[in-house]
């Protein structure tokens, strides 16, 4: 077992042991989105013991650590240290969970074992953070719960075979909880359901909060796509989710989610937006300008057909809005979970809101590469804090 991108782009691959004998290696399967590659060898009738897996939950912030590996093409190193943090999230890819160690990992270290005191295997040397190339104490590793699963598969399919929800998600900020006059900033927000996919036909919608998967709490954004990945495809799970503040409990059968990359089904439904003066009106109290969509617009801004909603034109760089990242040339097709196909529907809702005495609103707004809610407070002016 190694990384994958150690074996990324060879033309041939060969596996060197303790004792010097080097052998040539078949690649068995590799995942870029965990790192992690599998390779086979014949040998030769000598006699090779496996390490075994260790449980990498049971790691806690302190233990000692072992990791083993090849730093500079000098040779097998030990190096010791303690878990200096868990469930790191380094951006390295979708699944991110790493156990961050102060033991030293160099270059060459990538794709050895980490050991727990007893020998046992509870991580895949991966990473590290250094800003002249060399070990300054912060090193990641994939942990072995995470990394066991796609060795199995990589091995059982020579790929990895991942649910598949069928859904984008995004955290629940603070200003979102509040709009949504949530008790608990917590869970998954989904901001795009994909149509026909397994959460589609399950009845989910956006504008719901993921609160649990498959009996698993889902405190956070994070954690959803690697419970969901980890899931077999084709099972049929138990979906908590909240809507307009009840808790209601769907039953999903997951897809796969490599059959739906290669079908295209996660492409965005967005194409790049174009910059053009138009008319539109302006909502004060949000601190942005929208337009009623059109042929002419669609056209423009290459909208597609079926999308429904209101072009925003332009947004006070002073307001609120804009302090969220909300920018001219996405499209708001939601305003507090409530659907909008023109400027009117804004400005009712948005007016039910200010009546009501609610401090913010909550926008779902489509842009060329992104779905998102975005949390807004009924004023233009930022504050000074």
């Amino acid at each position: 077992i190694t990384n994958n991108h150690v074996v990324e782009g060879a033309d041939e691959v060969e596996v060197t042991l303790y004792d010097d004998s080097t052998y040539d290696a078949e690649i068995v399967g590799r995942d870029a989105k965990t790192d992690i590659a599998v390779l086979r060898i014949e040998p030769n009738g000598k006699s090779l013991t496996e390490v075994e897996w260790g449980n990498s939950d049971q790691m806690r912030v302190g233990d000692w650590v072992l990791a083993v590996g090849n730093p500079f093409g000098l040779g097998g190193t030990v190096t010791a240290g303690i878990v200096s943090a868990r469930q790191r999230d380094i951006q390295a890819g979708p699944y991110d969970d790493f156990i961050q160690t102060d033991a030293s990992i160099n270059r060459g270290n990538s794709g050895g074992p980490m050991f727990n005191i007893n020998g046992k295997v509870i991580g895949i040397n991966t990473a590290i953070f250094s800003p002249t190339g060399g070990s300054v104490g912060i090193g990641f590793a994939v942990p072995s719960n995470l990394a066991q699963s796609v060795v199995d598969q990589l091995v059982e399919y020579g790929g990895t075979k991942r649910g598949w929800l069928g859904v984008r998600i995004q955290e629940v900020t603070e200003d979102i909880a509040e709009s949504l006059d949530m008790k608990e900033t917590k869970g998954a927000l989904i901001s795009d359901v994909t149509e026909e996919g397994p959460a589609d036909e399950a009845g989910i919608k956006t504008g719901d909060i993921v609160l649990s998967f498959d009996g698993k709490d889902v405190s956070n954004m994070r954690q959803l796509p690697r419970i969901v990945a980890e899931t077999d495809v084709g099972k049929t799970v138990d979906v908590v989710i909240q809507r307009q503040g009840e808790n209601i409990k769907k039953k999903v059968k997951l897809g796969q989610l490599e059959k739906a990359e290669e079908e295209g089904l996660l492409d965005n439904m967005l194409a790049e937006s174009k910059e053009d003066k138009i008319i539109s009106e302006e909502i004060e109290s949000l601190g942005i300008e929208l337009a009623n969509l059109n042929d002419q617009l669609r056209e423009e801004y290459q909208i597609n057909d079926r999308l429904q909603g209101v072009l925003i034109t332009d947004v006070d760089p002073d307001s609120y809005a804009a302090q969220r990242g909300v920018r001219e040339g996405g499209v708001l097709t939601e305003v507090n979970q409530t659907p909008v196909r023109n400027i009117k529907d804004v400005r009712h809702i948005v007016s039910v809101a200010e009546d009501s005495g609610r401090p913010s609103v909550l926008l779902l707004i489509r842009t060329s590469n992104s779905v998102r809610f975005v949390g807004v407070r009924l004023n233009t002016e930022t504050d000074d804090e």
